[in-house]
């Protein structure tokens, strides 16, 4: 660090003393104090302020049973980041009927797991004091939305936000999982630090359209986690294309390649492409997932693919 210095700005006052010298500026005076520092003191300042600078940094620690985390993110809303979860979730049960699966959605202000897994109702208690998930398909499924009423907006500050996260990540049962999907709320704001702070993540998915808006909040997402650690698996491109179901002429509303730009830029990878399909909004609106109802469809089959590609590019599990 070398010397250190203090500036006082006095006014109209003489300060004599510290070994520094006094000059006038503007009718004040200004006292400087140099001194040089010890090697000693100096490492001692330098482990001092480590130990600050990591005081509020909470340690990571693994949830109780659960393999490995992947979580599905999005820069910006309304891109069918919660869509692509629930739809990854189901493939990767599909894939491998030998796995066991949980999704766990921490967008605390717009949960969408419950309309989309056809869930409600209230967890259950286990003897520990731990929530239960709720089941169906298979998926093992936790959410606010089965903590408030469906209607009710969750009206909170951040701190409030803050503890409801750290209960979903550690105050519920899941039992023994291969994989816990995580549906992350969109942007890269508190919870987004919250869960990669507090749990090893095996590693992220971005979602996103072709649109450049987009995109532009996909790129900020992805640089997020890479800053915290995070590995990123790839990028998945919703919405790519349209085809119209009575000519099969196709039309990319929202572009073209866009996320295969982005991938480009980033050195990663499109996991796969999803198109802009009616059978797919109907599905998830009914609570009957794609992956689930119409398992054959090419775009279930889609699904299929980017949850293969998921698998293959995950590190060993740590337990």
């Amino acid at each position: 660090m070398g010397s250190w210095q203090r500036l006082l700005l006095l006014g109209g006052v003489s300060l004599r003393g510290c070994g520094g010298a006094c000059a006038a500026l503007g009718g004040s005076r200004v006292l400087v104090c140099r001194r040089q520092l010890s090697g000693a003191e100096n490492e001692t300042l330098k482990q001092r302020r480590t130990q600050i600078m990591s005081r509020g940094l909470p340690k990571q620690k693994p949830i109780e049973g659960v393999k490995q985390v992947i979580v599905v993110a999005s820069g910006k809303g309304g891109v069918g980041k919660s869509t692509t979860a629930v739809n990854l979730a189901l493939a990767l049960a599909a894939n491998d009927s030998s796995k066991a699966i949980g999704l766990l959605d921490v967008d605390v202000y717009g949960p969408s797991i419950p309309k989309m897994m056809n869930l409600k109702g209230t967890p259950e208690l286990s003897p520990s004091n731990l929530m239960r998930p709720l089941l169906n398909y298979g998926i093992a499924c936790m959410s606010m939305g089965f903590l408030v009423e469906e209607t009710a907006p969750v009206v909170w500050r951040g701190l409030m936000v803050m503890s409801a996260v750290e209960k979903l990540l550690r105050q519920v049962d899941w039992g023994q999982l291969d994989y816990l999907v995580v549906d992350m709320p969109p942007g890269t704001g508190d919870v987004q630090l919250s869960v990669s702070q507090n749990i090893p993540i095996s590693g992220a998915v971005i979602v996103s359209t072709p649109q450049d808006i987009a995109l532009m909040d996909a790129h900020k997402g992805a640089e997020m986690f890479r800053k915290v650690h995070v590995p990123v698996l790839g990028l998945v491109q919703n919405m790519s294309v349209f085809q119209c179901p009575k000519c099969k002429h196709k039309t990319h509303i929202f572009g073209a390649d866009g996320a295969k730009r982005l991938a480009r830029t980033l050195d990663l990878d499109v996991l796969g492409d999803i198109p802009l399909h009616l059978d797919i909004r109907e599905a998830s609106d009914t609570g009957q997932p794609i992956v689930f109802s119409q398992p054959e469809s090419d775009e279930a089959k889609a699904y299929l693919r980017i949850a293969a590609e998921v698998v293959r590019r995950l590190p060993p599990p740590l337990q």
